[in-house]
């Protein structure tokens, strides 16, 4: 259920978007063209970088949410994570 679920993460006020799936493959990258000029590599990397760590977190929040509804409450030592 997890491999086919997929999460966008954005930078840029959502001029970089990335998505992955639930297992963190990453599965598309869209760039604004307005992002493509000469000179501006370096700024448009950061944006990739930050649009993918974005979606990352969405997926392990996700993957979080979905453990606590399959361990129903279980009483787990403080600092224990499941995956």
């Amino acid at each position: 259920e997890l491999a086919n679920t997929e999460v966008e993460g954005q930078s840029g006020a959502g001029m970089v978007k990335v998505t992955l799936n639930g297992k963190g493959e990453m599965k598309s990258v869209r760039i604004d063209p307005a992002l493509m000029k000469p000179g501006e590599a370096e700024m448009l990397e950061d944006l990739i970088l930050a649009a993918h760590q974005d979606a990352r977190a969405k997926v392990e929040a996700g993957l979080q949410e979905k453990m606590q509804e399959v361990t129903g409450g279980l009483p787990l030592p403080p600092g224990m994570k499941l995956f």
